[in-house]
């Protein structure tokens, strides 16, 4: 295995309207059905942020090597201090499996932390096996399993406690 790059994490704002959707949409290739169900929501979310930068640099950046994106990470703030949750958070397709995706989720820990929440939220598909695996290691502890009336594969709902 090659070594890992350390990746640098930028202002959501300093790339162009469509990078988010253009992100997601390639880190769900892997299945059409992502892009027929969650398309829509793609688009609005990167309209949202683009539309609102205050809140993108503030719950949100992108990850890159060499100034190129490869990922990015938000979060939603609404329920402080008690929770925050994990957005949208996804690597390229061409970068998967190097553990960038580890590297950028504790980015996200770690800037949540410093806005003084009690504990991260997170929820991933029971079929998106190195999603969980990538949670897990960051020290998500699972706290239940849902329905998912979209695809095969359930909802798991995680936790990460920053504080009591």
């Amino acid at each position: 295995m090659s070594e890992l790059i350390k990746l640098e994490f930028r202002k959501i704002s300093s790339f162009h309207r469509g990078i988010l959707f253009e992100l997601l949409s390639d880190a769900y290739s892997f299945d059409s059905r992502c892009a027929e169900v969650w398309s829509n929501d793609w688009k609005s979310f990167d309209d949202f942020f683009f539309d609102n930068p205050h809140i993108a640099d503030r719950c949100g950046f992108v990850s890159t090597i060499d100034g190129n994106p490869i990922g990015f990470a938000s979060w939603d703030p609404r329920n402080m201090p008690d929770y925050a949750i994990i957005g949208h958070n996804c690597i390229a397709t061409e970068f998967k499996g190097h553990g960038y995706g580890t590297q950028q989720i504790l980015e996200a820990i770690r800037r949540i932390s410093e806005a003084d929440f009690k504990k991260i939220i997170v929820t991933t598909n029971d079929l998106l096996i190195p999603a969980k695996h990538m949670y897990e290691r960051a020290g998500f502890r699972m706290i239940r399993r849902r329905e998912n009336k979209h695809f095969s594969g359930g909802y798991i709902d995680y936790k990460y406690s920053l504080r009591d």
